[in-house]
């Protein structure tokens, strides 16, 4: 299962989405999450998922990578669903009885939406971090927030932060993983028994996972002042971020078909 987490990794490419601004990116996915949330609608949620799927085929990333991206929220999907199922009230009859558990159409409807909606959402968001390198990302978010340093809020380290973190991710995947094999190699039962025993055999994988990312953490820090960090203040960069004339296309044509999901809603409410 941790091996099916794909969150933070970047895949080198380039398609028009890779050369894609990444500060246009970023506020394109933005939009696309408040997008699937407004229109909410059967149409506007299936045409999003087309934009999405032909976001995937442009940049050229693998079906099986949005699967695995997938994957680790099917519990999650379930798990709103089946909210969504049973207490969601509709008019009429219901299509199902059980004692005092009742499903409606009405029901069936909202979870549908609501399992679509989150999956979009999930593989709309890897599409960032699979098509943006950390670095160029830190640089986009920090170009976005940069009007906040007027009022003396620390940009750069945010940034910095966020990146750090999102390049991490993987990385203590990986270390959690070893440390897990390494448990199992010495006869610890992980994924038998009962739940509350789970929770247990978890401890000892827990316990050498916080230490190893402090370490890490640690080494980072050391690393950064033997290079002289001091923050961003007076800081230059390699790549400078600017827009193209093919950026604001890419920009003019997100914005219509944003537009043209988002029309199905005031049109079509109920398709």
């Amino acid at each position: 299962m941790l091996r099916d987490i794909t969150i933070g990794q970047h895949f080198p490419g380039d398609s028009p989405v890779h050369q894609f601004d990444p500060r246009l990116k970023l506020v394109m996915v933005l939009l696309y999450i408040v997008l699937l949330f407004a229109a909410s609608n059967p149409l506007g949620l299936t045409l999003a998922l087309v934009f999405l799927a032909a976001m995937y085929k442009v940049s050229r990333i693998p079906l099986k990578m949005i699967l695995r991206s997938l994957k680790p929220i099917l519990p999650i999907l379930v798990f709103t669903a089946v909210l969504n199922l049973f207490f969601v009230s509709g008019e009429g009859a219901p299509l199902f009885e059980l004692g005092f558990l009742k499903i409606y159409a009405e029901g069936v409807r909202y979870a549908v939406l609501m399992g679509v909606r989150v999956i979009a959402l999930i593989a709309g968001s890897s599409l960032l971090t699979y098509t943006t390198s950390p670095i160029v990302l830190t640089d986009a978010i920090e170009a976005l927030l940069r009007p906040l340093g007027k009022l003396h809020f620390p940009v750069h380290e945010l940034a910095m932060m966020m990146s750090i973190a999102l390049r991490f991710i993987p990385t203590l995947i990986e270390e959690t993983d070893k440390i897990m094999n390494a448990q199992k190699a010495r006869g610890a039962m992980l994924d038998t028994g009962k739940l509350p025993d789970r929770v247990k055999a978890l401890v000892p994988v827990l316990i050498p996972l916080f230490i190893s990312a402090f370490r890490r953490a640690d080494e980072l820090a050391m690393a950064m002042e033997c290079r002289c960090y001091r923050g961003g203040e007076g800081r230059t960069r390699l790549k400078v971020l600017r827009c193209t004339r093919e950026d604001y296309l890419r920009l003019a044509f997100c914005l219509v078909c944003y537009g043209v999901i988002l029309a199905t809603r005031l049109l079509f409410p109920n398709f």
